[in-house]
């Protein structure tokens, strides 16, 4: 309280974002039988992408004029930075919130974040998306992204983030923002593929860090990156005592050598 008027809570969100942001699903299936159209207006349902790899959704809207171009031209460069292609190890799905908007603005945009991303393979692994009112409601509720429009603008009042799947479709990740670290996605991506993509070092860097909800992002687990230590450390003397006992072997051998044919 401050001279006898009331603060409000610190968690009260401004009028026009009350009903913005995000809650996670983690876990959660996201409903294979909703039906959108991809970028040359062919019907598809979200499951026809399920089944073969681990994905990437993200949702904006086309039309936008600030978060959801950063957020795109973001994951585009986090995916340069790490070496799982798309269309090869993982998929990406991206979402337009706007039931207006059209399979020829999807394919405009395809083209553009696909050049951006400037590896082969990318334009049968990214799928751009538009739906109808009901398919967005349901998807949006499905992965928690809570969003409000804007008369006067003409504007959606949203959040930014990814999500990661499972091949079958399940929330296993969130990262929030408009940059993605690439060691967090492609730790993640590793994950969410239980471990059929990535190598012996993601297994050790899954080991030593730990996904937090809360920040959405990978934090160090000190007690097993000190088992770690202790184990290569263990190691590392063993095989010094051992590289010991076999000169110390060859010299014993060498001596008797010398002192039969004395």
């Amino acid at each position: 309280m401050n001279n006898g008027i009331m603060s409000p809570p610190a968690n009260t969100r401004p009028p026009k974002l009350e009903n913005v942001g995000i809650e996670q699903h983690l876990d959660a299936q996201i409903p294979p039988s909703l039906t959108f159209r991809d970028d040359t207006g062919k019907p598809v349902k979200l499951g026809d992408y399920f089944g073969r790899k681990p994905m990437i959704l993200n949702l904006v809207y086309y039309n936008c004029t600030m978060l959801c171009g950063e957020a795109l031209a973001g994951l585009a460069s986090a995916m340069r930075l790490i070496k799982f292609d798309v269309g090869k190890e993982f998929d990406v799905i991206t979402v337009s919130f706007d039931p207006r908007e059209t399979p020829e603005m999807a394919a405009a945009k395809k083209k553009d974040y696909v050049d951006r991303y400037g590896r082969p393979g990318a334009t049968q692994g990214w799928h751009f998306l538009t739906g109808p009112p009901e398919s967005i409601n349901a998807l949006t509720k499905a992965v928690g992204f809570q969003y409000q429009y804007d008369e006067k603008t003409n504007q959606f009042a949203h959040a930014t983030a990814i999500m990661v799947l499972t091949p079958q479709g399940h929330i296993s990740r969130y990262f929030y923002g408009v940059e993605f670290p690439p060691k967090d996605l492609r730790m993640g991506l590793v994950e969410a593929s239980q471990n059929k993509i990535g190598n012996a070092v993601d297994a050790v860097l899954l080991y030593c860090y730990h996904y937090d909800p809360q920040t959405g992002k990978y934090g160090a687990i000190v007690t097993n990156i000190l088992r770690l230590a202790a184990g290569a450390t263990i190691l590392l003397i063993g095989g010094l005592l051992l590289i010991l006992w076999r000169l110390d072997r060859s010299a014993a051998r060498k001596t008797e050598t010398k002192t039969r044919y004395a």
